[in-house]
Formats: structure tokens, C-alpha cells, sequence
């Protein structure tokens, strides 16, 4: 038997990847208690069981002495199958969750094997089961039972009846990793994805960037005719791929990520990352997309909070700014000028404004006397310089 079982414990170490000083202590172990049960022992006498690494000869002691049972090697077989068959189940299971935890933020390839209340659950080369929630599937998307899929690593949980693996075909980063994939120059981090925004099934926008001035990002993510994005609307079953070019100025990022629209102008509120983007009419629909795709997205893609309007909308909708009303009114309740009093020349109304008349007020107010005091000015002048000055200042009142 000793033989044999360190046989079989070599065999599990093959075959499942269990260590096998991992199997012996966990052999040592459980025969401990089956040892205190078969063995009437003094209170607090302790027990202890060595399995021989090169013999496989198991030995039981209580304090010093070697215990000797006829049936020890009954319990002993018996107790390292259960021992077994449990490590190897447990095992099997870290094996699991170490290997695929490992991958975790990659993409990984299964079939399809069966659908569980809305979920997927996908056959992992034999070694697991992941499970393809509703949320990370793509509304569009129909597989059937034996199809090849593949699909982004989000977690890895451990659970009692084995490691749960969570994938996604909705999630950003599955577009993101199939780029990587996809285009060398990312892969080799020449190029780089600085922010991505989906909406699974229908249209993602990725914007990427260059280390070197020389290599094209849109250009590179694109291929040789297309070639390359092709592949990754093809993957995702007709999913529409925005590439966007990727700058450090503000104003230049938001124009590409709401591209293909064309914009007029960008008004920037840096301190609530708020943009105003206005555009011309017919720019409007494509820069809005359709239900508002185009704009939530690139929303998405740089982290403001992007309006758009057009040029008579923004008309319409602002009102007068403060300032402008404020001139309004001052203008509105300021006298007329000595220059709408008909024969008052300069001369004149300089000799005005020097003896104190300088506005039309003052002239309605003026006595016939005092305004004929001042030089070049009569009576008979002054008399109807002071009814214009009250006429004038009667109209400004109604």
C-alpha cells in the first residue's frame, strides 16, 4: 500500500498539477483524526502522523511512542483515498481560478455550451466554465449552442462549487484589447489608446494616440485598405468604429471625437468641463447621431460635457446679456445733446457747456435771463433754445 499510494500521489502531481507535499500533508493531517478515533489516548496527549517522502510507510505517534493498531492500515488506505479525491477537487479548483485570474483583462476563446436564464455559459477548452452574464452580452448578437466565441476576461471569483469566470463581449476594453491584438504598433506600445466610449452592438469611439510624430495613429488602427478595422467590425458583427485622433488641446480633441460633423466653434467652461459646441444647420444631425449616440459618446470619449448648438438656436435661446440692457436703460434715461438743438453750432454750444448748460435738462430748467447771459445768445434766442430744451425733454418722458 505504501508503495502505491505515493504512486498515485505522484500521478496526481502529472496529471493535475498538485503538489505532492501539498496531498502528503493534507494525508498527514487526516489520519490524525482517524487516529484519535481509533485510539483511546490520554487527555491532552498529542498525535502525530509522518507519510515517508521515499517509502510512502506510514507512521502514527502519541507523544513519543509509535502506536501500533490492526486497524491503522485499514483506516490509513482509507482515509488517504477521501484525503485524495478532496485535494484533488480543491486543487483543481485553485488550478482554475490561478490560471484564469492570471488572464484576467484578456481575451479568451471558448464554445458556446449551453444558455441559463438569460446567462451564457461557454465551455473553456475543457478546463472551466465561464459564464457570459446579460449584462455583458450584446443585444444584437445571437450564438447557438457548439459556436466558437470569444470574449473579454472581466474577474475571476472563487465560490464554493468552483471559480466563477466572468466574461463580457460588451465591455469597452474588449474592443481596446482586439485593437491590441490587432495592430502591432499598439501592441508594441508605439501607439497608444488614451479613452475609449461604446454602445455594445451598435457604435464605438476609440481615441488613440502616437509616440512617434512619424507613425499615423488613425492611419495605423485603420490598415492597409481598412484591412485592420475590418477585422474588429467583423468580430463584433457589424459594430460601427469611430478612430479618433487623440491631442492634448482641448478644443482639437472635441472637433475630432465628434467627427464626422463639421464644427463652427467650441466654447469652453474649463471649470465644470462643460463645452458649448455650436454648428451650422446642416452639421446638426450628424454631430447630434442618431438618438444622441454621436454626442453621448464623444461625451464619453473626453470627459466633458459637450451642448450642441446651432448658431440661430444659441440666438434664440441666450438673453441679452446684462451689460447690453444696462446700456439700454442708461441710454434710454440720458438727456438728449446740446447737438439736437437746432441753431446751436460748436462755438455756441461750447460757450454753453463752459457757463454750465451741458445737457438739454439743464437748458429746460434755464431762465431767459441767465441764458442770455451767455455769449452769442439773445433773448429772443434763448427763449426758443429753452421751449426746444422742454420739448425735447417731455418726448424722452412718455
Amino acid at each position: 500500500m505504501n508503495g502505491e499510494l505515493l504512486a498515485v500521489l505522484e500521478h496526481m502531481e502529472r496529471e493535475k498539477g498538485i503538489k505532492k507535499d501539498i496531498l502528503i500533508e493534507a494525508v498527514e493531517l487526516a489520519l490524525v483524526s482517524a487516529v484519535k478515533r481509533i485510539v483511546e489516548l490520554k487527555p491532552g496527549v498529542e498525535v502525530k502522523v509522518t507519510l515517508d517522502r521515499q517509502t510512502g510507510k506510514i507512521k502514527a505517534f502519541a507523544g513519543d511512542e509509535e502506536i501500533q493498531s490492526q486497524d491503522f492500515g485499514r483506516i490509513a488506505a482509507s482515509t488517504a483515498k477521501q484525503v485524495i479525491i478532496q485535494k484533488i477537487r480543491e486543487a483543481e479548483k485553485d488550478v482554475v481560478f490561478n490560471e484564469f485570474n492570471a488572464k484576467v483583462g484578456e481575451i479568451i476563446n471558448g464554445t458556446v455550451y449551453r444558455f441559463e436564464k438569460g446567462n451564457m455559459i461557454v465551455d473553456l477548452m475543457g478546463k472551466a466554465e465561464g459564464l457570459v452574464p446579460k449584462s455583458g452580452q450584446i443585444p444584437s448578437e445571437q450564438f447557438r449552442q457548439g459556436q466558437r466565441i470569444s470574449a473579454y476576461l472581466c474577474e475571476v471569483k472563487r465560490d464554493a462549487k468552483g471559480p466563477q469566470i466572468i466574461l463580457s463581449r460588451a465591455h469597452p476594453n474588449f474592443v481596446k484589447k482586439l485593437f491590441t491584438l490587432e495592430v502591432p504598433e499598439i501592441y508594441e506600445g508605439i501607439l497608444e489608446i488614451r479613452s475609449i466610449a461604446r454602445s455594445p452592438g451598435e457604435r464605438t469611439k476609440i481615441a488613440v494616440w502616437s509616440r512617434d510624430e512619424k507613425i499615423d495613429s488613425v492611419g495605423s488602427c485603420v490598415g492597409m485598405r481598412g484591412a485592420r478595422v475590418k477585422n474588429i467590425v467583423t468580430e463584433l458583427h457589424g459594430e460601427r468604429i469611430d478612430i479618433v485622433r487623440y491631442s492634448e488641446d482641448i478644443h482639437t480633441f472635441i472637433a475630432e471625437s465628434l467627427k464626422p460633423a463639421e464644427i463652427s466653434e467650441i466654447r469652453l467652461d474649463k471649470e465644470n468641463k462643460k463645452a458649448l459646441v455650436i454648428v451650422n444647420q446642416d452639421q446638426l444631425s450628424l454631430a447630434i447621431g442618431k438618438h444622441g449616440q454621436n454626442v453621448r459618446l464623444a461625451s464619453r470619449l473626453v470627459g466633458w460635457e459637450l451642448d450642441i448648438r446651432t448658431k440661430e438656436t444659441l440666438v434664440e435661446a441666450t438673453p441679452e446679456p446684462e451689460a447690453k440692457k444696462k446700456e439700454q436703460k442708461e441710454l434710454k434715461e440720458t438727456p438728449f445733446s446740446l447737438d439736437q438743438l437746432s441753431g446751436v453750432g460748436e462755438k455756441t454750444k461750447s460757450s454753453l457747456i463752459e457757463a454750465g448748460f451741458s445737457d438739454i435738462e439743464s437748458m429746460a430748467n434755464a431762465s431767459v435771463e441767465a441764458l442770455s447771459e451767455v455769449k452769442g445768445i439773445g433773448k429772443i434766442k434763448a427763449k426758443k433754445l429753452i421751449e426746444q430744451a422742454k420739448e425735447l425733454v417731455t418726448q424722452s418722458k412718455e
